[in-house]
């Protein structure tokens, strides 16, 4: 019910064929320009704060531009950015904008390789410099690197030290140009190595650049920078002389995909987004390897290349349950099961009375969830049917046979999101009134007093969206029993690896856990957990253990539940309501190829993940207790 930020989105094409290829067959040679274009606005969820987009075309002469990029902020950032590109074309007649070989000698953004980016921010910075990609300049074409990803480093300051150390002086502390200087330091150095190369060859002059740009090896770049970070990523990048490169993270924590033909090599981050603009089947698509790189040469040679050994698999599943386009046939197929899976833990609480119990859900994401309970929900009432058809034997009557087979299960379209509302308000008070009415209701779907009310949702995080509005909302239709349940685990812990949740506070699962440990009489376990937290942080960072699960080890999930609700419950809603959170179990039987269960378990892939998490802690405690005593 809380939209998250989350992760960014990217985009690569490689022509693999002449732009007259395209016009001939196509139409235009703007085919990927277009493709991009088409990939983008896919991938639309993953990013809207920003979007960027990179050009390289390969046949220019000195003093002309080789390398293009453009840039905007806002929702509508990606349709500003093509506009802006579509400008330079928009006074030329028809017959020279249906000329290639003009095209490519005299257009800007008529190239053969592109690379788009849609940008959501993990760090809180705004502002057209922090818009990807970032782009390297240099007279040496080889030596122009343009960057973007999707990542979150957990080290980023390591690597900052490597870099002064080595004698550089950055101009930003910000990961993303970090990482271009870092991974354009390296560049120059291959560039250079190459360069030594081909003088004791005895070449001289132009030979020398094709030389270099013939021989550049950007698996040598990745080898010899990648190994030093730690966090999730997906990593991409483009050189002035051609070169395309994609590489995972060796965890597979984010996810990129990948397809060729004798026309393209192209990624994205997700895969129904590569079916839809290139009209492909699932299994045309291949999945990057993590630890792997996807390179493209200047001459369109593709290879797949190991650059760090694959680490246990850690695939997000958040991705699975939330950010990812649900259109994908797998996650389509998990997040019903999701729903399915509650089932059990739903039937107790409204005493398997499916006569007065109508389902719904909020938000949309989570509307494929409630298909896969509504689902399961029927398998269980047709069970119900035969036995109670057989209780009745050879004496049933007509009317008891259709009273049984008349039995279904009620769901209805409830909540409704008025989604211009609180764009403008600033003021407290006011905001907080307007918070109320975010959602409005589908009157008279239920029976005041006697119908209970189950509500699927994709996740519960901070629980702000329960308490404002959906509560008082779904109060308004006077039910028996609210429950709200989340196809998803408590998120007890945060996320450091591209999805906006760094700090513990925001949870509310963890709130209300603090909330129980002072009730119980347990704030020892506080005051403890922060002094194992501080020790921890003085250990090798690969030897950490995460102090943060002591937290929750003395407490029940029911007991928590219970707490959420106490704490989230507003003042005029008299209701009964229930939580129902999916289990670890039931996450890994509908999610079986995405391990990745940190924000529910504390279980980091990365070393660096568990340092933040306790780090995160202790800036908990000191923030909102007395810093003698901690309590």
């Amino acid at each position: 019910m809380e939209t998250l930020k989350h992760e960014c989105g990217v985009a690569m094409i490689r022509l693999l064929k002449p732009l007259e290829y395209y016009q001939k067959k196509y139409g235009t040679w703007m085919y990927g320009l277009n493709k991009l274009y088409l990939m983008m606005e896919k991938e639309h969820n993953r990013g809207q704060e920003g979007a960027g987009m990179a050009c390289v075309k390969s046949i220019t002469r000195p003093g002309e531009e080789y390398m293009f990029r453009e840039r905007a902020e806002g929702k509508d950032a990606i349709t500003k950015i093509f506009a802006n590109v579509q400008q330079n074309f928009k006074d030329l007649p028809p017959g020279k904008l249906a000329d290639a070989d003009y095209a490519k000698r005299h257009l800007p953004f008529a190239g053969e390789l592109y690379m788009g980016h849609l940008r959501y921010s993990t760090t809180g910075k705004s502002g057209l410099s922090f818009v990807h990609p970032f782009l390297r300049r240099n007279n040496w074409r080889a030596k122009n690197l343009c960057l973007c990803g999707n990542f979150n480093m957990t080290n980023i300051e390591d690597v900052f030290e490597k870099l002064t150390k080595q004698g550089q002086c950055p101009r930003k502390y910000s990961d993303s140009y970090i990482m271009l200087e870092f991974m354009g330091h390296r560049l120059d150095r291959e560039v250079e190595r190459n360069f030594v190369a081909a003088k004791e060859a005895g070449l001289e002059n132009q030979d020398i650049t094709e030389y270099i740009e013939d021989h550049v090896l950007v698996s040598n770049i990745l080898k010899t920078t990648m190994p030093y970070l730690d966090g999730g990523y997906v990593m991409c990048g483009i050189t002035g002389s051609g070169e395309m490169f994609s590489m995972r993270d060796p965890w597979g924590i984010r996810p990129a995909f990948w397809y060729r033909n004798d026309e393209i090599v192209v990624l994205a981050s997700e895969r129904p987004v590569l079916q839809t603009t290139f009209d492909l089947e699932c299994e045309d698509i291949h999945e990057l390897t993590p630890g792997h790189a996807l390179i493209v040469n200047k001459h369109g040679e593709t290879s797949i290349e190991e650059i760090i050994p694959q680490r246990p698999y850690s695939a997000c599943s958040f991705e699975r349950i939330y950010f990812s386009r649900g259109n994908d046939r797998d996650i389509y197929k998990e997040r019903k099961k999701l729903g399915e899976q509650l089932v059990d833990q739903i039937l107790p609480i409204i005493n398997h009375d499916l006569e007065h119990t109508v389902f719904s859900f909020i938000p949309n994401t989570a509307e494929v969830a409630f298909y896969g309970m509504v689902e399961g929900f029927q398998v269980y009432l047709n069970k119900k049917k035969v036995q109670d058809i057989e209780a009745l034997g050879c004496n049933i009557t007509p009317d008891e046979l259709q009273r049984i087979l008349m039995q279904e299960v009620r769901s209805e379209k409830l909540a409704w999101k008025d989604v211009k509302l609180r764009t403008f308000i600033t003021e407290g008070n006011t905001r907080n009134d307007l918070a109320s009415h975010v959602y409005d209701i589908t009157y008279e779907t239920i029976v005041p007093h006697q119908d209970n009310l189950v509500v699927i949702d994709d996740s519960i995080v901070r629980g702000t969206t329960l308490n404002e509005s959906i509560l008082k909302i779904l109060n308004r239709l006077h039910p028996k029993k609210i429950v709200i349940v989340s196809s998803a685990p408590q998120i007890r812990y945060p996320d450091y690896y591209g999805i906006d949740m760094p700090r513990l506070e925001e949870f509310c699962v963890f709130r209300a856990s603090i909330e129980l440990l002072k009730e119980k009489g347990m704030e020892n376990v506080i005051h403890d957990t922060y002094l194992l937290c501080k020790q921890e942080l003085q250990k090798p960072v690969g030897e950490m253990i995460n102090g943060v699960k002591n937290i929750y080890a003395p407490l029940s999930v029911a007991e928590i539940n219970r707490k959420i609700v106490e704490t989230l419950c507003p003042q005029q809603v008299e209701t009964d309501i229930e939580l129902v959170f999916q289990s670890i179990e039931g996450l890994h039987e509908a999610i079986p190829h995405n391990p990745g269960d940190w924000y529910f378990t504390g279980d980091y892939p990365t070393p660096g993940g568990v340092r933040l998490c306790n780090q995160a802690y202790i800036n908990y405690v000191e923030k909102y207790y007395d810093k003698e005593t901690r309590l």
